[in-house]
């Protein structure tokens, strides 16, 4: 949704967002689709590393930070210097939560320890996005989506079976990341309403990448069998892949045997759910390649069309294996709204990812474009009580 002028679920809470790239980011813009007023901080002059990340561009920001910053105010704050961090100081004494990504101790080492929150801000709640957490061997090192997909296992998962391990194409362990951080934020401050303090989260890339191993992690957990690639095959569910037709391919998910009675009878081959290779979904996971094999035979004899109208009549779960153009000019994702429209300061109207979530009575919506660099740092420190001169200092100095 664009433009409503209801007030949303998180209204009335403001975020202090210290986080750049894409994990923090993206936790901080669902904080602000939900409502709240997020104040992302950036670096005077050089601001969030992925403004930078390009082509493509939509004028001079660039695309990839677009999708990660809507619905959020933009301030520049120069942490390094000290009138800098009274700023700071200022924006935590009045806020709810803060969101950064900073490597670990950063933030004590800039003076906000425990200590100080408890003696000045102990209503907010402090989330911190890591790359391996604060303790174990590998803490206080930095993490990146691409090296945590590997160490975690998933790209040993992914790929072809006789291929090269392969990352998701998307950068899923930031993205996670960012869930589980939200999550948790929103889990703190059902807590405060408890209690009346705030309180530390902490989520990291690592842990992150382990949990996402999911039913894969328990399988070994359970057998002690190493887990392997599948290509788009399930290591417990047959059939459930991408297979061949005359013209292209199909994904088809058969997730029980009442589902594969009803596949076989759409494609004429009731003989196959009869036959004990293939009756139980057991069978099917230890005759995988002879029960796939049967059905790619079979699909290359049509077409996708022909297929797609003849298995979704019958009520077989399938699906046509859309590129990314296809899938954000379908039907159905416009009339979702998952893309959407805002008007940039600089830029006019430009096009963004929508929200994938929806509220009955507190409107999630994007109610602000992507800030420009610094775009409302005088107005923002107007709130905190400072006065013209004083941010005119704050400029001199370098701390804006």
């Amino acid at each position: 949704m664009t433009g409503t002028g209801e007030k949303g679920a998180l209204d009335g809470i403001r975020v202090i967002d210290l986080t750049r790239v894409l994990a923090g980011p993206f936790c901080t813009m669902m904080l602000g689709d939900m409502g709240a007023d997020v104040v992302k901080v950036e670096q005077p002059g050089r601001g969030d590393d992925t403004r930078a990340w390009g082509p493509p561009f939509v004028g001079e920001e660039s695309a990839y930070y677009l999708g990660a910053n809507r619905n959020k105010r933009g301030m520049t704050l120069n942490l390094k210097e000290a009138s800098g961090r009274e700023v700071l100081a200022d924006l935590l004494r009045g806020g709810d939560i803060v969101v950064d990504n900073f490597k670990l101790g950063t933030m004590a080492k800039f003076g906000f320890d425990d200590a100080w929150y408890e003696e000045n801000a102990p209503q907010i709640v402090r989330a911190s996005i890591l790359g391996y957490g604060s303790t174990g061997p590998r803490a206080g090192l930095p993490g990146y989506d691409f090296l945590l997909q590997a160490e975690s296992g998933l790209m040993s998962i992914t790929g072809e079976a006789d291929g090269d391990p392969m990352k998701l194409g998307v950068a899923i362990v930031d993205l996670c990341t960012g869930m589980y951080a939200l999550s948790s934020i929103l889990a703190a401050l059902q807590a405060r309403h408890r209690t009346g303090k705030g309180q530390y989260v902490e989520v990291s890339l690592y842990d992150t990448g382990v949990s996402l191993l999911a039913n894969v992690a328990s399988n070994f957990l359970a057998s002690g069998k190493p887990a392997g690639r599948y290509g788009n095959g399930h290591p417990n569910i047959v059939p459930y892949n991408a297979y061949p037709t005359r013209d292209g391919m199909i994904a088809l998910s058969v997730g029980n045997d009442g589902q594969f009675q009803t596949f076989c009878n759409a494609v004429g081959q009731d003989e196959w759910a009869e036959d004990e290779r293939f009756a139980r979904n057991r069978d099917r996971v230890e005759n995988r390649d002879a029960c796939d094999g049967m059905i790619s035979d079979l699909l290359k004899t049509d077409d996708t069309a022909a297929w797609l109208d003849k298995l979704q009549a019958a009520g077989v779960s399938c699906a046509p294996i859309n590129t990314v153009d296809q899938a954000l000019t379908a039907e159905h994702t416009l009339a979702r709204e998952l893309v959407t429209k805002a008007v940039h300061t600089n830029e006019g109207e430009i096009t963004l990812p929508g929200i994938p979530f929806r509220f009955s009575d507190t409107a999630a919506a994007v109610r602000r474009a992507p800030p420009a660099l610094g775009e409302h740092t005088e107005e923002i420190l107007a709130e905190i009580g400072k006065s013209d001169d004083e941010i005119a200092k704050l400029r001199a100095t370098g701390a804006i």
